[in-house]
């Protein structure tokens, strides 16, 4: 029996993407011109970009580490498939509109290790929310960043702790009151047990995950900083402002439109100008997409699990 073919979004989701990239387009030269707006890259160094590049493609492996890391005992000695698989979900996760791309997760999971698409799923929720568990610790830093504070010190160690409460949910999956048959009662079931238990996976992963998004922000904040003059906390709202586009419920093709404009809303109420903001957050992205697509292409370098050669697919 066959996999099921991945569908990639309703014709509705394309439409409404291809809407906002074309008013994306159409705002970029109304209000700034593409000419002004791309000229800062020719006083951009070469091997800047590419250092930038470098450790954004390090944040990329650290994403597969701690795949390879949460399933470890079915996943062994097959890290460079789950690095494959990480690259290319990333990449459909940036391309894609209306998040459609999270879908290749589970089924890249089913087509290379037989994952049921349930439990990946599952687990694809709970490293989600651990990123976002980590944005929130970034926020604290930029809250401290604007206005040092030792409260701000108090509620980041407070809120690390509080990962402790997956080890609790993990446990929740086998508790005797989630017993029984109906579906929402074994959606619940598998959800839970599909949170890590042991401390040290906890630890283990966030750590990956802390990696993963440190890389990442020194990266894009580096960026952003050459298109947008001001102060380190700002442009690093600008980044979170736009990495939180994820959770819009409009998303455009390749994030237009839905990826600036959550960028702007991070950074004019700071005090950046609109046109700086909007420049800033295109040329931030346009950042993102090339390296997207150049990641991507390597992916399809990285060898297939040898078990796809012998499986039918339609």
């Amino acid at each position: 029996m066959g996999t099921p073919g991945l569908r990639l979004g309703r014709a509705r989701d394309w439409l409404i993407g291809a809407a906002l990239l074309a008013a994306l387009v159409a705002a970029v030269q109304y209000s700034v011109g593409w000419g002004t707006l791309l000229a800062p890259w020719l006083a951009f160094s070469p091997l800047l970009v590419a250092w930038l590049f470098l450790l954004t493609a390090l944040s990329y492996g650290l994403r597969a580490v701690r795949v390879y890391d949460w399933f470890r005992p079915r996943l062994q000695e097959q890290f460079i498939y789950v690095l494959r698989l990480t690259i290319l979900h990333n990449s459909a996760n940036n391309l894609l509109p209306m998040r459609t791309g999270e879908l290749v997760f589970p089924w890249l999971m089913r087509r290379y290790f037989d994952f049921g698409l349930l439990e990946a799923t599952a687990a694809l929720l709970w490293i989600r929310i651990l990123d976002m568990h980590f944005l929130g610790l970034v926020a604290i830093l930029i809250l401290d960043l604007r206005d040092p504070w030792w409260v701000w010190w108090a509620a980041g160690f407070a809120w690390v702790a509080g990962l402790s409460v997956l080890a609790l949910i993990g446990r929740v999956g086998a508790s005797p009151w989630l017993a029984g048959g109906g579906r929402p009662r074994a959606l619940v079931r598998q959800v839970a047990a599909a949170a890590p238990r042991d401390p040290w996976l906890i630890a283990r992963v966030y750590l990956w995950t802390a990696g993963t998004w440190t890389l990442k922000f020194i990266a894009f904040a580096s960026v952003l900083a050459h298109f947008v003059p001001a102060a380190f906390w700002r442009v690093l709202a600008g980044v979170m402002g736009a990495e939180l586009s994820s959770v819009l419920p409009v998303h455009g093709i390749a994030g237009s439109g839905s990826y600036e404009i959550a960028a702007m809303a991070a950074l004019v109420p700071l005090g950046v100008a609109p046109k700086v903001a909007l420049a800033g957050a295109v040329n931030l992205h346009l950042f993102v997409l090339g390296t997207t697509l150049l990641l991507g292409a390597l992916a399809f370098l990285l060898p297939r699990p040898p078990s796809l050669e012998h499986k039918t697919y339609r």
